[in-house]
C-alpha cells in the first residue's frame, strides 16, 4: 500500500455542526430508541436506563441518517435501522466488557463490573434480539439482512484476532482483516441500512456500504494510535500492549526491525507487557521505527478512499455533514 507524505492540516469540527441537518432526526430517534429498550423486567429495565444514561456521541446512528439523506428520503423505516444499529452495537459492547473482563466504559462502570457477567450476558442477548425483533416486526428483512451479516463478521473478527493474539504472528494483511470485520463491518452496515432505508437500489447501498467500510478501516486505525499518544486521552496508554494485541503502529515496526531487536521486543509482549517500563520501551520503540507516521498514513488513505466514493453522491446538506463526520471520527481524541 503506497501512503501519502504529506497530510494537510484540516479545519476542527464540532459535532452539532455535523448533526444541524438531521437534528430533529436524533431528537426524535432518542425518544424511539429509549422506548425501544423498554421492558416489564424491573431488574433488566434499571440496567436499559444505566446503559442509556451512559450513551456516547451516537455517532452510528448519525451515519445512518446521513447515509439515509444522502442516498435517497428519510421515512420511518430509517428510524427503525439506526435504532436497530445502535442496540446491536450497544449488545457487542456489553459482550465485549465481558470477554475482555473490563470495568469500566466511557469513564462509568460497565454492566459486568455492577450486575456481574451472566447478567451481563443476558442483558447483551436482550439488547440484540430486541433489535433484531424490531426489524421483523416491521418486516425490514434489507435492514436485517445487511446487520447480520455485519455481527457475523464482527464476531469472526473477534476469535481470529484471539487466535493470532497466542503467536504474536500478526501480518499487515491479516491486521486488516480483523479490523474490517470486528471494527468497519459495522460502520458499513450503518451507512448500507441507511442507503435502504431510503428506497436506494443496490447499487447504491453497495456503494454507501463500501464507503462506510473504508471510513470503519480509517476509525480503528485512528483508535489504535490512541495507545502511543503522549496524553491519556480515550483508553489508557499502552493498554493494546499490555493486552498482547498486535495493531499497525506495532506490526510495521516489528517488520522493519533487525531479527534480534524483533526477538526481543515480541518477548517483552508475550512475557512482560505488565511492566510499565516494559510497555514503554514497546512505545519508545515503535516511535522511533516510524510506525506511529506509517499508520497515520494508512489511515489518510482510507479516509481519502472514503471521500472520493462520497464525492459520487450528489451534493447536499447530508453529504457534507457526511464527509465533516468522517472527518471527525479520525480528528477525534477519545
Amino acid at each position: 500500500m503506497r501512503i501519502a507524505c504529506y497530510i494537510a492540516p484540516r479545519m476542527p469540527l464540532r459535532l452539532d455542526d455535523i448533526k444541524a441537518p438531521i437534528a430533529r432526526e436524533m431528537d426524535e430517534f432518542e425518544l424511539k430508541f429509549r422506548a425501544s429498550m423498554k421492558t416489564k423486567v424491573l431488574l433488566l429495565d434499571s440496567i436499559m436506563n444505566y446503559i442509556v444514561k451512559r450513551k456516547g456521541k451516537q455517532m452510528r446512528p448519525m451515519f445512518v441518517f446521513l447515509s439515509a439523506g444522502t442516498s435517497g428520503i428519510i421515512n420511518e423505516s430509517t428510524f427503525r435501522g439506526a435504532s436497530l444499529i445502535e442496540l446491536v452495537h450497544t449488545a457487542s459492547l456489553v459482550h465485549d466488557d465481558v470477554v475482555d473482563n473490563s470495568n469500566y466504559r466511557r469513564g462509568f462502570f460497565s454492566v459486568n463490573a455492577l450486575w456481574k457477567n451472566k447478567i451481563a450476558v443476558l442483558v447483551g442477548d436482550f439488547l440484540l434480539t430486541r433489535g433484531l425483533f424490531l426489524a421483523l416486526e416491521h418486516k425490514d428483512f434489507e435492514l436485517l439482512g445487511i446487520c447480520t451479516q455485519a455481527v457475523k463478521e464482527m464476531s469472526e473478527g473477534e476469535l481470529m484476532q484471539m487466535e493470532k493474539a497466542r503467536q504474536l504472528d500478526i501480518t499487515e494483511e491479516i491486521y486488516y482483516e480483523i479490523i474490517r470485520q470486528k471494527t468497519a463491518s459495522l460502520i458499513a452496515s450503518c451507512c448500507g441500512i441507511g442507503a435502504s432505508s431510503s428506497g436506494a437500489g443496490e447499487e447504491i447501498v453497495s456503494k454507501m456500504k463500501l464507503f462506510g467500510e473504508k471510513v470503519g478501516m480509517a476509525f480503528q486505525i485512528k483508535d489504535d494510535l490512541f495507545d502511543y499518544g503522549d496524553d491519556e486521552i480515550g483508553k489508557p496508554l499502552g493498554i493494546d500492549i499490555k493486552e498482547k494485541k498486535m495493531t499497525l503502529p506495532l506490526i510495521y515496526a516489528l517488520s522493519k526491525a533487525p531479527w534480534l531487536e524483533k526477538r526481543r521486543i515480541i518477548r517483552i509482549v508475550k512475557n512482560e507487557s505488565e511492566k510499565p517500563k516494559k510497555v514503554k520501551e514497546v512505545i519508545d520503540f515503535v516511535k522511533q521505527s516510524g510506525g506511529i507516521d506509517y499508520a497515520k498514513g494508512v489511515m489518510e488513505k482510507y479516509y481519502q478512499d472514503a471521500l472520493q466514493l462520497l464525492n459520487e453522491f450528489p451534493e447536499s446538506p447530508y453529504r457534507t455533514s457526511l464527509k465533516g463526520l468522517v472527518q471527525f471520527t479520525i480528528e477525534r481524541r477519545n
